[in-house]
């Protein structure tokens, strides 16, 4: 059994170790330092039973740039003897809602190598993410790497909507619905007092004709 939760210092040093066995790209241990002291609700690992972090996600909030708020994923990893469980969507599902809950993103971006079908796979049909643009020798092998984008609002109506944390959303909805039901019932009533006004045009007639 694996528990999705978010990670903590002390699950760092394990990240960095599932980081070494699994990816070519690896990175200091400070980098995952700023990662958690940055944004510590980004971060989340997969347990097992007996403690070990057998994947983990590592991520950001793109601060500086001038999009629109929205996230990154900086480094996505599962242990070989844990995949095909599900884990890695999890792990990227815990982070997009903290994205979206706590730091209120738009949108989620990550790289990809363009040689890594699994990930592609993983990403575009399990995740919803888009190709945005392809970067050329991105990696350090010189190879190319799929920038792909994950938009939240788009998720969301797919969905039929999102409301706000207080229900905002609904209560609109309500409003509106509200407001449509007012106008039918205005229309029924207009319809109602016209149908009457032409009856008594009709009768006029033929009242007048037994009066002579």
């Amino acid at each position: 059994m694996v528990c999705i939760r978010p990670a903590t210092i002390d699950d760092l040093l394990q990240m960095q170790r599932c980081n070494l066995l699994c990816l070519p790209e690896n990175y200091q241990l400070k980098y995952y330092f700023y990662h958690i002291l940055s944004w510590p609700q980004l971060l989340h690992v997969a347990e097992d039973y007996s403690g070990k972090i057998v994947g983990y996600v590592l991520a950001k909030m793109e601060e500086e740039s001038t999009d629109p708020v929205h996230g990154h994923i900086t480094s996505l990893a599962v242990a070989r003897t844990h995949r095909k469980m599900g884990i890695a969507a999890k792990l990227m599902t815990a982070t997009h809602k903290a994205m979206e809950d706590v730091y209120g993103a738009e949108y989620v971006s990550l790289h990809v190598r363009v040689s890594n079908k699994g990930a592609i796979h993983l990403y575009t049909q399990t995740l919803g993410y888009r190709v945005q643009d392809v970067e050329a020798k991105y990696y350090a092998n010189g190879e190319d790497a799929y920038e792909m984008r994950k938009h939240f609002v788009e998720a969301r109506r797919g969905k039929g909507g999102k409301g706000g944390a207080k229900g905002g959303g609904a209560s609109a909805d309500g409003a509106a619905d509200k407001q449509q039901e007012q106008q039918q019932e205005q229309q029924q009533q207009e319809q109602q007092q016209a149908d009457k006004e032409q009856q008594q045009q009709q009768q006029q007639p033929a009242l007048a004709g037994v009066s002579s």
